[in-house]
């Protein structure tokens, strides 16, 4: 796993360890950086691991390491990506999948701090992933596509999939959207060249982390031989289930208490 470890909070890594760890995958960490708590607080404290990644990517290389899938989430720069990149090329040309989840805003905007760059310094990503799983802003961002909060039609959600294949990725999920007025999920599977959408019901209270649990639980099932619609629609259920077990959480900034619910994934 690549991504930021948040000290306060169950999201990004420590919200995928507890669910891979369950389902019985050993994992490894990399942080691309190290953050006091989530950026929705308004205020945090930021340690960038670049010098870190590219002393351990090379050790790790010297050392022979080998891992079976990779996953990626927030990435803190262009250098950064350029670096995650070329790693996950090189075991990606060995048959090694790579999920990655392009973290960089939501509700239309860059999350508070982010570069202007972002949607630039992360398109090196998305060129390597098997799997590439933005939320709607994330993938308006990176496509250059305007974000509709309104919402958008079903064919309108589609030229923005395709978009993303365009710059790069071979199968997308696109979550967080809403679709002729019905918030859904929808992707393609570029394995038997299908296009798809699952529609779901809203808890009506926003979780930092779902996403991550999201990921964790679609991968989990993808490296079990599951095709990508249904193991997006066994991640979509997970989220909703957890949701709706914690919704009257005093402070969701926090995210969902993974480890409680384990029963649930």
């Amino acid at each position: 796993m690549i991504g930021d470890m948040v000290s306060y909070g169950k999201l990004a890594t420590s919200a995928m360890t507890p669910i891979f760890s369950h389902k019985g995958f050993t994992t490894y960490n990399l942080p691309t950086a190290i953050v006091s708590n989530n950026f929705g607080y308004g205020r945090y404290a930021f340690l960038d691991t670049t010098d870190y990644i590219r002393q351990s990517l090379k050790v790790w290389k010297e050392l022979g390491f080998d891992f079976d899938a990779v996953t990626t989430g927030f990435i803190a720069s262009l250098e950064q990506a350029k670096l995650v990149a070329e790693f996950c090329r090189r075991l990606s040309e060995i048959g090694v999948p790579i999920f990655v989840d392009p973290i960089m805003g939501d509700d239309g905007a860059l999350y508070s701090g982010m570069p202007s760059n972002m949607p630039e310094s992360i398109k090196p990503m998305i060129d390597v992933a098997h799997v590439c799983c933005p939320n709607y802003t994330e993938a308006c961002l990176l496509t250059g596509m305007e974000y509709h909060a309104g919402g958008v039609s079903e064919d309108e959600a589609f030229a923005l999939v395709d978009n993303l294949r365009a710059i790069g990725a071979r199968s997308v999920v696109i979550t967080s959207i809403l679709v002729d007025g019905k918030p859904s999920v929808l992707g393609y599977n570029h394995l038997n060249d299908n296009h798809f959408r699952i529609e779901y019901e809203e808890v009506p209270i926003q979780f930092s982390g779902t996403g991550d649990v999201f990921s964790a639980e679609m991968i989990v099932s993808l490296l079990n031989g599951e095709q990508l619609e249904a193991a997006t629609k066994k991640a979509v259920d997970v989220v909703y289930r957890l949701i709706y077990k914690n919704k009257d959480a005093q402070d969701p900034y926090r995210g969902i208490p993974i480890e409680e619910c384990l029963d649930l994934v």
